[in-house]
């Protein structure tokens, strides 16, 4: 929800470290180190030690902002993008994990919060899968190497929450149930948004009086 908000805050700076980091390092390298910090996040939790798994993911999300700055400082690559988004949905599914395995009387509220965030990856990366086919792009949330699709709870909220839990550990629950309802609303809400898209798409396409890149644009311009 506040992800696109929060660009004009977050890139001046990823920029200007990106400019300095990109003279060593490749943007691959970064989100492979970034994500190792996430498993030493996870791991941490597993043995309880909140304010070490607080520093940890503080430390992969601000290696996820500057590997996307190196990659459009270098020139992004599909390789790239690809280890981005997975290594992500890892990371977003290991907290809860290890958080559990440490404290497994929270086990059931994390189960929820993973099958939720299952409901809010899979509703964006098909529909991103399909905005690729029929050519839709937005930079509402910076250059992106697929269709950023917003909702109701997207990274900023869910780092949120996760720190949250780091700081208030005995909250966990209230916490899960919560959040993962919101993203179960997400879900849903997607679901409704974009068949609505796509069938509306479909049925320009199917009209003589739209022109061949008409409806194509229409959807890039209204997306969010």
């Amino acid at each position: 929800m506040f992800d696109a908000h929060l660009r004009s805050w977050i890139d001046p700076p990823l920029n200007a470290v990106a400019a300095w980091v990109a003279r060593y390092l490749g943007a691959n390298s970064v989100t492979i180190s970034g994500f190792a910090l996430g498993v030493g996040a996870a791991i941490a939790l597993a043995f309880q030690l909140d304010l070490l798994a607080l520093g940890l993911i503080i430390a992969n999300r601000i290696a996820d902002g500057l590997d996307g700055a190196i990659a459009r400082r270098l020139g992004p690559t599909d390789v790239g993008g690809y280890l981005d988004i997975v290594l992500d949905f890892l990371f977003y599914a290991l907290v809860p994990l290890g958080f559990a395995i440490g404290r497994p009387e929270f086990a059931l509220s994390a189960l929820f919060l993973v099958v939720s965030f299952v409901g809010t990856g899979s509703s964006f990366l098909a529909f991103a899968a399909l905005a690729a086919k029929r050519g839709m792009t937005t930079e509402a949330r910076g250059r992106k190497s697929i269709y950023y699709l917003g909702g109701l709870a997207e990274g900023a909220e869910t780092i949120a929450i996760f720190l949250a839990i780091c700081i208030w550990p005995m909250y966990f629950a209230w916490f899960a149930y919560g959040f993962g309802g919101l993203c179960v609303l997400t879900t849903a809400l997607r679901i409704v948004e974009c068949c609505e898209r796509l069938g509306s798409e479909g049925n320009q396409r199917a009209s003589p009086s739209a022109g061949p890149n008409d409806d194509r644009n229409d959807q890039s311009a209204d997306m969010f």
